[in-house]
């Protein structure tokens, strides 16, 4: 069975903001959906998140903003880190396709 922990922490995102909840804990954490949820900060789709440490991998207590429907935003992997496709063409570097947020 192959698990994909960025591809559930999105789907939990998604579904919590669906269903107009305020927050949502997404567990296992990882740096990785660290640095996509900082890019979601950054373009208001989620208010704040916190690690919190549990003693094993950790969770992140997200709070949502309700904007998860308003604009999109590719997120992709660069050699300049996890950054925004617009950030990524002001800097003129490529990258792999992380995630897709509308």
């Amino acid at each position: 069975m192959q698990s994909d922990p960025l591809n559930d922490a999105m789907s939990t995102i998604k579904n919590a903001a669906s269903v107009g909840k305020s927050e949502c804990t997404i567990c296992p954490s990882s740096k990785l959906i660290g640095r996509v949820l900082k890019v979601m900060q950054e373009y208001g789709y989620i208010n704040q998140f916190e690690f919190i440490e549990d003693g094993k991998a950790g969770l992140f207590k997200i709070s949502l903003d309700g904007k998860i429907q308003d604009f999109g935003v590719l997120i992709l992997t660069t050699t300049a880190g996890v950054v925004s496709h617009t950030k990524a063409k002001e800097m003129g570097v490529g990258g792999k396709l992380l995630a897709y947020v509308y």
